[in-house]
């Protein structure tokens, strides 16, 4: 089983509400994070926020059981939600991207973490559950 630590933007997050939305464009595939075709069944993501940790678990279908934060609290961990991509706080979506440090993840039940902190990826496919 491999674990990858993904760390670092290509730029900062204050930056990115001051570029054009062309540099934004541009410099998307730059990012350094967890890109949704890096992500398999049974994979999990473990990310630290500012406030919380979440784990992740890779459906087949490409949504998630998420523990942790919101979804612990409201008793939603064994409801599947897809993530629509990341943002850096603001109006701009990266929906190819899951999770990378500095950004905040959006789902589609309209939760969004605080800061990315930390994410860590743990390959999986043996058939443990959340």
């Amino acid at each position: 089983m491999g674990v990858t630590t993904v760390s670092g933007l290509g730029w900062t997050a204050k930056a990115a509400p001051a570029a054009s939305l062309d540099r934004i464009i541009e410099n998307a595939a730059e990012i350094h994070g967890l890109w949704s075709e890096q992500v398999r069944p049974g994979d999990w993501i473990l990310v630290q926020t500012r406030n919380s940790c979440y784990s992740l678990s890779a459906q087949e279908d490409g949504s998630f059981l998420v523990a942790g934060g919101w979804f612990a609290a409201r008793g939603r961990e064994q409801e599947p939600v897809r993530v629509c991509g990341c943002t850096w706080g603001g109006s701009i979506i990266h929906t190819r991207l899951v999770a990378a440090t500095g950004m905040f993840i959006e789902f589609d039940n309209g939760v969004r973490t605080t800061r990315i902190a930390n994410v860590r990826l743990i390959r999986g496919g043996d058939g443990r559950t959340h």
